[in-house]
């Protein structure tokens, strides 16, 4: 048996027409793959969609693929990730299922043991589990709770979620591979990453990565979309299929004179064959001179333009202005907050000011123990409007 691992396509994600399309590109790029290496079935581990409700274009496009899928006998299974999950529970994952184009993954309720038991879908003797990922990473409470319906077959597990062992030392909320039922494998989503993990049973857990990366640090860290096609034959094989569609080229150039740093990435760009590629631009330091605003973007993205470039992309989130220190000089560090407070009431008189330290000791309201979030937030907004006098609508 061979079957396709697709997963986090986020259709219709990208803001700049050229990537969006690249990324539905990459989509097909991934079908046409599966479709040539006659696999058995695929399995779509969450975001299939950027959100709930793609635009009609995209929707478009990705049916015409499922109906391709379709007519080469190729059966399709589905979850919902945390972008195309809706809490009310209707998307256009169901259209797709309703259109014959591929099937989700159903599950039960079992109040009486606090259990949810998922239901398995059969495809010739191998049983394919699976439960959506959620806004928040909600699921995770959930996914402690599941059990798998019994099957003696090959079991595949498809959830969108965060596992311990991928997550490393990200400080984000994750699941242990203990804390869920026995599966062969673990068919992931959610983490924008490729990660093989093999337990001493000899079962499997992958994340794919994603059929195209979805932003500019993606871009720059992955460079390409994947996913997976995997042989089951009394053992597990596993073979990343790399999707390359266009080359990125990487500049990274450090500033301290935003008045001279036009010229300084020109000559950067210069050194470059920029035809047909994207182009990721990253720009960082100190800045002594000058301010961000001084930098022409605007004529550098024309010129990377002109000289044949697919696409030209900016970062400046590592670009600072040195920022002027604050001179206080008091004795007392518990004077420092008076100090500040005083220093701003001399520049920017106002009779707003008067209220100020009022504000901030409001501030200082602790939320109690065993106290409700929207009680705790109410008791604060009742004590700031009494200082500024304000009607409670």
């Amino acid at each position: 048996m061979r079957f396709a691992h697709i997963a986090d396509c986020h259709l219709g994600g990208w803001r700049q027409p050229e990537l969006q399309q690249l990324n539905l590109e990459s989509f097909k790029k991934a079908i046409e793959i599966s479709i040539r290496e006659n696999v058995n079935f695929i399995v779509f581990t969450g975001d299939l969609f950027d959100s709930a409700y793609p635009p009609i274009e995209v929707l478009k496009e990705t049916f015409s693929e499922f109906r391709k899928l379709k007519e080469a006998k190729i059966k399709c299974y589905i979850i919902a990730g945390s972008h195309d999950y809706s809490v009310s529970g209707k998307t256009f994952l169901d259209v797709l299922e309703k259109a014959g184009f591929c099937e989700t993954c159903k599950f039960t309720d079992d109040e009486s043991r606090r259990k949810i038991i998922l239901k398995f879908n059969n495809h010739e003797g191998i049983s394919i589990y699976g439960y959506s990922g959620k806004k928040s990473s909600l699921e995770i409470a959930d996914l402690k709770k599941i059990e798998l319906e019994k099957s003696n077959n090959f079991k595949i597990l498809m959830l969108h979620t965060s596992i311990e062992s991928a997550v490393g030392n990200i400080p984000m909320e994750s699941i242990s591979i203990e804390e869920l039922p026995d599966a062969d494998y673990y068919a992931l989503g959610h983490l924008h990453l490729i990660h093989e993990y093999n337990k001493a049973d000899n079962k499997y857990l992958v994340y794919p990565g994603p059929t195209f990366p979805n932003n500019f640090q993606e871009l720059e860290d992955l460079g390409f979309g994947s996913f997976y096609i995997v042989d089951v034959n009394g053992y597990v094989k596993l073979t990343k299929k790399e999707i390359k569609l266009k080359e990125i080229l990487k500049i990274n150039v450090e500033l301290d004179n935003a008045l001279l740093a036009t010229d300084k990435i020109f000559q950067e760009l210069e050194k470059q064959d920029l035809r047909d590629k994207i182009i990721l631009l990253r720009v960082r330091g100190v800045l002594r001179q000058g301010k961000t605003v001084d930098i022409n973007f605007q004529e550098i993205e024309s010129r990377v333009l002109e000289k044949g470039a697919f696409i030209f992309l900016k970062n400046t989130n590592k670009l600072k202005v040195e920022e002027p220190e604050l001179e206080i000089k008091v004795d007392d560090i518990d004077k420092i907050e008076d100090t500040i407070i005083s220093d701003f009431v001399e520049k920017n008189p106002s009779k707003f000011n008067d209220l100020i330290l009022s504000l901030i000791n409001s501030l200082d309201l602790e939320k109690q123990e065993d106290e409700k979030v929207a009680i705790f937030e109410s008791r604060l907004l009742s004590e700031i409007n009494k200082i500024l006098n304000l009607e409670i609508i």
